[in-house]
């Protein structure tokens, strides 16, 4: 059941694109800027044991990645389509629909971490001129996530678990959830009925992510003895879950506007198929293997 909204929503924006295509902005924008938000607020202000380290593992592992596709390829664009993921239009859908509304402390804070990055980092990568370290900082700082970070650090002085399960609140945020699963999900049909991928892209795609997966099994394990992250089977789940997720969808605005180039695009698009074959297998694979989940 959990998967029937996911897929309604992919397929309504994959054959209704000629309609819903005008909206498209507005829905991203409303995902990217009140949606996720409102997701982050929450979470946060209900704070859960370990979110604060998770941010710092989603951080340091996109360093990790880029770093490490970058001395081997020396292409700053690809590295980042390696390193920075697609945790808000894919992330929180993916995980809402694999393993339910208790993914979403976790997802949260591996989204805010992969944020941080991708805000720092993506314009770096792509722009052809140096950066002023200001604009950098102002970009950082005035994104989503970071200002709906903010925004939860300042109610955090305050005492509300009282009010964590109250009726109106928990059915805003699980309606909010929905809104957060049909918009990426819709958004990401209609991103893959545009564009036109072959094998070959798919192919290398699929061992992209599946060499990322190699390393984020290595930084899992390292994470599980070195963090303060609870030993918990879900948790780690997700946190796998998240590193398979395909390069951020905002790259390829980026590149058009820094470089007048759209060769991410491709990336984007395969890497997105590639994402949902894996992901699909992991989640199928992992159920099967720990029905608990």
């Amino acid at each position: 059941m959990a998967l029937i909204l996911p897929l309604i929503s992919f397929l309504m924006g994959y054959w209704g694109v000629q309609y819903l295509k005008s909206i498209r902005p507005i829905l991203a924008s409303l995902l990217a800027k009140i949606f996720i938000p409102l997701v982050i607020i929450y979470n946060m202000v209900f704070y859960q044991q370990g979110s604060l380290w998770l941010i710092l593992l989603s951080l340091i592992s996109s360093i990790v990645f880029f770093s490490i596709f970058y001395i081997w390829k020396k292409d700053k664009l690809r590295a980042l389509c390696f390193s920075y993921l697609n945790g808000a239009w894919l992330g929180f859908p993916f995980a809402l629909a694999l393993f339910g509304p208790q993914a979403s402390a976790t997802i949260v804070a591996m989204y805010i971490g992969g944020s941080l990055f991708g805000n720092v980092c993506a314009v770096m990568a792509v722009s052809q001129t140096k950066q002023e370290t200001g604009f950098i900082i102002k970009n950082m700082l005035t994104s989503p996530p970071v200002m709906a970070l903010s925004i939860a650090g300042v109610l955090s002085f305050w005492d509300f678990h009282a009010f964590e399960h109250n009726p109106v609140l928990t059915g805003i945020y699980a309606a909010n959830k929905v809104l957060v699963t049909f918009s990426g999900m819709c958004i990401l049909g209609m991103w893959l009925s545009a564009v036109k991928i072959g094998w070959a892209d798919l192919k290398l795609s699929l061992v992209l992510i599946l060499s990322r997966s190699v390393i984020a099994l290595f930084l899992c394990i390292l994470a599980y003895f070195i963090l303060p992250i609870p030993h918990q089977q879900l948790t780690y789940a997700i946190i796998f879950m998240f590193f398979l997720l395909p390069p951020a969808a905002n790259i390829v605005a980026l590149e058009t506007h820094y470089q007048g180039t759209g060769i991410s695009a491709k990336y984007i698009a395969s890497g997105t198929l590639a994402s949902a074959i894996i992901i699909s297998i992991y989640g199928a694979l992992l159920h099967l293997m720990i029905p608990t989940l």
